[in-house]
């Protein structure tokens, strides 16, 4: 098992796929063995099928579940190479509509932020639309203050992508920077190096809840509202797709929807 394991990372990383994909993709086969408690190799469709129903029934969401189903299909089809194997469908997507936080609302949670350092960045989030991944991976080099532009690096899908700067955040921005050097994160940890994911995620959930509002709101709300907001105030689809950065244009047509 360990052996596949270290296949499956080496394949994936020749192939340049994301550290989150591998994760995701070596945890599925750790899973998988300790179900079946066998080689996967020796697995039959009937087994794999049933395995899979087990998931559903545990009501897990149609994209968790598509991605067991393309780390199944990747195993099987690309390191197994297993004759006659047919690569399982994705289950049908549940089409939710995004949880979107108001105007004020976004205002109510950045002004229940003391840390200007956590401030920033979830006004910055909201500001350009970003990922929570995108933003505590930014760098010194990442801003344009003269354009009121950011580069976002590689982003999902292994994409850079430009996208805006809010003007109402620049001088603060700037005196958090001082003394940094290009390759510096904008928001690191007092330990040094970026802040984690989790950290972020946690600034914003205490501030949620100290703003008193009660959607079942997520980091991700804020590039929702974002989104929501440009094409409230009118600003053409095709560009709120762009400073996105999705591929295809009915992923950004959702929020004409909310």
């Amino acid at each position: 098992m360990i052996n596949l394991i270290d296949i499956i990372t080496q394949e994936l990383k020749l192939r340049n796929y994301s550290p989150k994909t591998i994760k995701a993709y070596t945890f599925v086969a750790r899973d998988l063995y300790g179900y079946f408690k066998k080689p996967l190799r020796e697995l039959s469709s009937n087994e794999i099928k049933g395995y899979l129903l087990k998931k559903q029934a545990r009501s897990l969401a149609s994209q968790t579940i598509a991605l067991y189903v393309n780390a199944i299909n990747f195993i099987f089809r690309e390191i197994y190479k297993k004759d006659g194997f047919e690569n399982l469908k994705h289950p049908k997507k549940t089409q939710k509509l995004p949880v979107v936080l108001n105007r004020e609302e976004i205002k109510k949670i950045i002004d229940n932020i003391d840390n200007l350092k956590h401030r920033l960045m979830i006004a910055l989030a909201y500001g350009a639309g970003l990922r929570v991944s995108e933003v505590v991976r930014l760098k010194v080099l990442d801003i344009d203050f003269d354009e009121l532009t950011l580069v976002v690096r590689q982003g999902k899908g292994k994409k850079d992508r430009l996208t805006i700067l809010s003007k109402n955040i620049r001088s603060d921005l700037e005196k958090i920077i001082i003394g940094k050097k290009n390759n510096d994160y904008i928001f690191e940890s007092e330990r040094g190096g970026g802040l984690t994911e989790m950290s972020a995620q946690k600034v914003f959930y205490t501030a949620l809840k100290k703003a008193g509002i009660k959607k079942p709101a997520s980091f991700h709300s804020l590039r929702h509202s974002f989104a929501t907001h440009l094409l409230e105030n009118g600003v053409d689809v095709r560009y709120v797709q762009e400073l996105l950065g999705h591929a295809n244009i009915r992923t950004t047509q959702i929020y004409t929807k909310v």
